[in-house]
């Protein structure tokens, strides 16, 4: 019996173990073993602002005006269906210098989707953005960072680089203005640390409908921006860069 309840129990660490492993390709954001994601550069002075699941009435255009304000260009990666909805605003996020990504049509856990549903959603999205902006789309980043080998063979087969981040602003959590900066702070702190760049995943919108109030977020990039370009004898050279500059 105790021979037994070994050997059930090292099959129970082997299947858990195994899940882990599975679980850290699906989500872990700075995973390569499901496939090769762009994350960001060796300049540890470069910093990407990318933003999710817009466009959205109640942030993007704010968000907007102060990457204008700036002088600083970011990627936004849009849900097909909200796209749809605002063409207008995915056509002045472009027009305003940024980049446009592929975000899925509806923002499922592509991971959990068949390989013909992945590739439908990647698809519908590219040809809805494409037909908006008359640009091709070249990046797309998973919902939640969630993907498997075929997710990325997929996006790849459209001719999509898959883009996923290495600093996280936890903006859909309310922790307010301060708590996001520290987030980002912390995350730049640690790239430059390990002579990374950064690049912050930050939302515009919200993946469960059209509104979701993200003023906080616009509020911690114009923060975060006033901090990093302003002049100081003692301040680095902070560049932020879209993701383009680090694909190759």
């Amino acid at each position: 019996m105790p021979g037994i309840i070994a050997e059930v129990a090292a099959a129970t660490t082997a299947l858990g173990l195994a899940a882990g492993g599975i679980a850290y390709t699906s989500l872990w954001p700075t995973s390569q073993i499901a496939g090769r994601a762009l994350i960001a550069g060796t300049n540890a002075e470069e910093i990407a602002l990318t933003f999710d699941d817009g466009p959205n009435d109640a942030a993007t255009p704010q968000l907007l005006e102060v990457l204008a304000r700036h002088g600083v260009h970011a990627t936004f990666f849009n849900v097909g269906n909200f796209a749809r909805l605002r063409p207008d605003l995915t056509r002045q996020v472009l027009a305003a210098g940024h980049i446009v990504g592929n975000h899925t049509m509806s923002h499922p856990y592509l991971s959990t989707q068949s390989p013909a549903r992945v590739r439908q959603e990647l698809a519908d999205c590219n040809a809805l953005l494409e037909d908006i902006t008359g640009e091709a789309v070249r990046f797309f980043r998973p919902p939640f960072g969630a993907r498997r080998p075929y997710v990325m063979r997929a996006a790849r087969g459209l001719g999509l680089t898959p883009v996923l981040w290495n600093v996280t602003g936890h903006d859909w959590d309310p922790i307010g203005v301060a708590g996001i900066l520290a987030n980002l702070d912390g995350g730049i702190a640690h790239n430059r640390r390990h002579g990374q760049g950064s690049n912050l995943l930050l939302h515009d919108g919200g993946h469960l409908a059209m509104g979701i109030p993200r003023m906080d977020t616009v509020r911690a990039v114009d923060q975060l921006l006033t901090e990093r370009l302003r002049p100081s004898e003692t301040a680095s050279a902070t560049r932020f860069v879209t993701v383009d500059v680090w694909a190759s």
